[in-house]
């Protein structure tokens, strides 16, 4: 009986590992491929972006929590004000009906913060682009749960522990069952049930998903 409990374990072993290759292979291909597509892109933002007289970087890098609960910088273009932070923190000092927004969503339906070009950065998901650096370092992988933030750590209560297990993803399945409609504490729970039912089917789904909404140019608004 035991040796026949052992043999399965082993099986399941084998499989996690098995799936854990083809998906690293699958991301170093996708980071190497997204690199070289980000300096045209890079290029075309920053025309955008001087010609609304904006002249500040047009990348932007914040702390996420990883793998492990190891913090790491993730990258992005700027799809906000350059003190989108500034504003955030004084908006939720002042306004209490934007505040119980914030507490619930984590972020605002229609976020001020968000700049012209950005909103169409969103629109189409261009913002999320240089997270492919990430993704070829090994921080991120193309399919994973949201990338939190440090100081959403509390807020994510009893999921934070499950979530920690894999690392944050371009793309996955709250993305793409949700996004904008569910509000954080079901972000948190919908990561869990990716992390719990993970493997090659689900993951080649929401990819399919995923070139699916931005085809429609359902992106992040």
């Amino acid at each position: 009986m035991n040796d026949a409990i052992t043999l399965e374990k082993n099986k399941v072993s084998v499989k996690e590992v098995g799936y854990l290759f083809i998906k690293r292979l699958f991301d170093i291909i996708c980071g190497l491929l997204g690199c070289v597509l980000i300096l045209p892109i890079a290029i075309v933002v920053k025309i955008a972006y001087v010609c609304d007289k904006d002249f500040a970087s047009i990348f932007y890098s914040q702390i996420r929590i990883g793998k492990n609960g190891k913090k790491f910088k993730m990258y992005k273009f700027r799809s906000m004000v350059p003190n989108a932070d500034e504003i955030l923190f004084k908006t939720l000092e002042i306004d209490k009906v934007a505040a119980e927004e914030y507490r619930k969503n984590k972020k605002f339906k229609n976020d001020p913060r968000i700049t012209k070009v950005g909103r169409v950065m969103r629109k189409l998901s261009i913002d999320e682009l240089p997270q492919l650096i990430n993704i070829l370092k090994g921080d991120m992988s193309m399919i994973g749960n949201r990338p939190y933030l440090p100081r959403e750590r509390d807020d994510m209560g009893e999921y934070y522990k499950d979530i920690i297990k894999t690392k944050p993803g371009l793309t996955g399945y709250w993305q793409v069952n949700g996004r904008n409609d569910v509000d954080f504490e079901e972000r948190a729970y919908m990561d869990t049930y990716y992390i719990e039912r993970r493997g090659i089917v689900m993951d080649l789904k929401i990819i399919l998903k995923t070139f699916l909404k931005i085809f429609k140019k359902e992106g992040a608004v």
